[in-house]
């Protein structure tokens, strides 16, 4: 199985640029490119920033293998001296961008890439592929996360995702404050706490779901969670506080109407005895199902499909554009797809309480500072050598603190305005 390579993710035509952009002279033209959206998923009032540490480590490893520069070469989509430029390829420029964990609206700034136009174009691909991903991710989960109203999620999405894509999923909602996640790669590579329970295969296994429940029981002790509803929910639940006793950690229960079934399982487990022991519901659940629940004997939700998915925004609508060259703002006219030139700094705004009012953005220029303004980017990369970058339980903080900021209405499911009005100053 090969390893996977973040080179070849560059796009047939990133190369072709950079093949014309080194004949005619302009490849190490000093250039800034910005990644941002131009508008926000459908209902959604405010995009997560996730992925970006991930990236800055890809990109610090961002090179062209012998057999790939030949691969290249060989089929066309370089020239000579392509292929001589991609074998030595090292990004050396710089690269800012809005803290993991900050959130962003229409406009914002959230990634500053600055070098020669070669270099940078060349990782627009891999850019965009990490961050669209991620933000998406993290956005779904963050919006789980405040209809759970502080009970805790845990991340099951890995059977709905491409493997790498799994990983990249359980870190994002992890950052955006889920508490567990069942992909044991995430938890070995990031150090996120991993949970999980049987499935229903293994209750289908034994004989007789007693059988089942005692081997787990037996194996992993009283501290597990069994799962409840492969046969009758309300024997299950018997069969469970039976076999494990009152003791028992928790069940879950991942089918039927589970606005009914969880007030009836507590009902249920209160008459065993088993007063503590907690209930775990899952099952094509997304942001909208976890607040219907919010009035339920829930202590735990399990969310998979929808959080990997984005939850009906797979993408966060991410784009990367050149918006200055040796120092001149340059912009795109295109209708509906116009930018704004020159390079972004951009700053938050606060009450002294705390509430976020807007967020202003100046091209070329900085914002003139105000009381309880807060400075949204920070260097990454400086002359091609990464910054000591924050961990990702600050990155989570980070968003807790932020989501926190915002006034109340930019936190309902329904849609709205953004949360933050962004105001853009352009250059000049």
């Amino acid at each position: 199985m090969r390893t996977f390579r973040p080179a070849l993710l560059t796009d047939h035509y990133e190369l072709t640029m950079v093949s014309a952009a080194l004949r005619d002279g302009t490849a190490d033209r000093p250039c800034v490119f910005e990644v941002f959206s131009r508008r926000l998923p459908t209902g959604r009032r405010y995009g997560v920033v996730a992925g970006t540490a991930r990236l800055i480590d890809m990109i610090r490893d961002f090179r062209f293998s012998a057999d790939e520069v030949d691969f290249l070469r060989r089929t066309g989509v370089v020239d000579d001296a392509g292929a001589t430029w991609l074998a030595d390829y090292r990004f050396t420029g710089d690269i800012d961008g809005y803290a993991e964990g900050e959130l962003f609206f229409p406009g914002s700034p959230i990634l500053t890439v600055s070098g020669g136009f070669a270099e940078c174009v060349v990782l627009e691909t891999l850019v965009l592929s990490v961050l669209n991903h991620d933000c998406a991710v993290a956005a779904a989960a963050a919006r789980m996360v405040t209809a759970a109203r502080g009970r805790a999620l845990i991340e099951m999405g890995s059977r709905r995702a491409h493997e790498e894509a799994a990983v990249a999923a359980a870190r994002a909602a992890y950052l955006a404050g889920f508490r567990f996640t069942s992909n044991l790669a995430a938890g070995e590579r990031y150090g996120i706490p991993t949970a999980g329970t049987a499935a229903h295969a293994f209750t289908l296994l034994h004989d007789d779901e007693k059988t089942a429940f005692a081997s787990q029981v037996a194996t992993l002790g009283k501290d597990t969670t069994l799962l409840v509803d492969t046969y009758d929910i309300s024997q299950g639940i018997r069969n469970a506080i039976e076999v494990a006793g009152p003791e028992l950690r928790a069940i879950r229960i991942d089918s039927g109407d589970l606005t009914v079934i969880a007030q009836q399982s507590r009902e249920l487990l209160d008459s065993l005895g088993a007063t503590e022991t907690k209930i775990i519901v899952s099952g094509d659940l997304d942001e909208y199902a976890v607040a219907t629940l919010a009035a339920e004997p829930v202590d735990m939700y399990g969310a998979g499909t929808a959080v990997v998915t984005g939850s009906g925004a797979p993408t966060a609508g991410l784009v990367y554009k050149l918006v200055e060259v040796a120092g001149r703002s340059v912009v795109k006219r295109s209708e509906h797809k116009a930018t704004i030139g020159g390079r972004k700094v951009a700053v938050r705004r606060h009450k002294p309480t705390g509430t976020a009012t807007e967020e202003v953005v100046v091209s070329q220029g900085v914002p003139d500072r105000q009381p309880h303004d807060r400075l949204l980017q920070r260097a990454y990369v400086i002359g091609g050598e990464p910054v000591a970058p924050t961990t990702l339980d600050e990155s989570r903080e980070h968003l807790r603190q932020c989501l926190i900021s915002i006034p109340w209405e930019g936190l309902k499911l329904s849609a709205g305005d953004p949360a933050v009005p962004v105001t853009i100053v352009p250059a000049g």
